[in-house]
């Protein structure tokens, strides 16, 4: 599924057509997402987006009385086009814009969503969410209490979202492989020294996705319908069998919380 960085192109890509556009028009052509589209979602209509944040892996789209709020789902992408061009399959959502473009959700698997945030609210969904991966507030010292006593594989802890956000599966196999850590150690059993070292690989890792224009997954494409291309320097993930980048050894593959998880039993400990 789309990951952060993935998110965070689909953003920088849409920013400069949305932001500061009136939104003449929204079309919801099926409500039927990952949860019900909101009716709150029409106060979007003849309002201008003020802002397009993101939080974690949901977009928001601001206006003076509320936000709307995306999520690209396991298949979602969201693309920029012109407002007459004809909808494609599984376009389910469509914000009509006064430039004449428009933004529309597709999602073949309709695990995405579109919901609505009053002001001053937080929605449900958000309001758990630990810090985001590229802030100040991601640091070594305060994950590493965060897992004192944790039985839970490293993997898996870092892939909790209520830890850091965004830290998919594809980048938590590639940080934990540079960083020369077991996914499975116990995450309560992983020293200060490591996290140290582990914390700026995510952040450098998620870093590089963002600007090499997101991982090229089956289904994602970015606002302009190109792929991104990160895909090509992936270290582990997907490489099962091949060999490792570093010591030549085959790579192995193991399940952990259902996810595809490739390793180096020799570079990683």
């Amino acid at each position: 599924m789309p990951e952060l960085p993935e998110v965070e192109v689909s953003r920088l890509g849409i920013t400069p057509h949305v932001l500061n556009q009136t939104v003449t028009k929204v079309n919801i052509h099926n409500p039927s997402m990952r949860w019900p589209v909101p009716d709150d979602v029409y106060q979007l209509q003849g309002l201008k987006v003020s802002s397009v944040e993101r939080r974690a892996k949901y977009l928001l789209l601001g206006c003076e009385l509320g936000s709307v709020i995306l999520h690209l789902g396991m298949s979602g992408n969201l693309r920029v086009v012109s407002a007459d061009e004809p909808l494609k399959k599984h376009d389910h959502i469509e914000f009509i814009l006064a430039s004449g473009k428009a933004l529309r959700l597709n999602d073949a698997r309709r695990f995405g969503a579109c919901l609505w945030q009053a002001p001053g609210e937080c929605h449900t969904l958000l309001t758990k969410l630990g810090p985001e991966p590229l802030t100040d507030e991601f640091a070594a010292k305060r994950v590493y209490e965060q897992s004192r006593n944790k039985k839970v594989p490293i993997k898996q802890f870092i892939m909790d979202n209520a830890v850091v956000v965004g830290v998919g599966n594809i980048y938590a196999n590639e940080s934990l492989f540079k960083a020369g850590i077991h996914p499975k150690r116990e995450a309560g059993k992983v020293s200060l020294k490591r996290y140290q070292q582990l914390v700026p690989i995510i952040k450098e890792t998620l870093a590089a996705a963002i600007t090499q224009g997101g991982t090229t997954l089956k289904d994602f494409a970015q606002s302009d319908g190109k792929p991104g291309y990160f895909a090509q320097q992936l270290l582990v993930y997907g490489r099962k069998g091949e060999p490792c980048v570093t010591c030549k050894e085959p790579l192995k593959e193991i399940r952990l919380g259902q996810r595809s998880t490739v390793y180096c039993s020799n570079c990683q400990k």
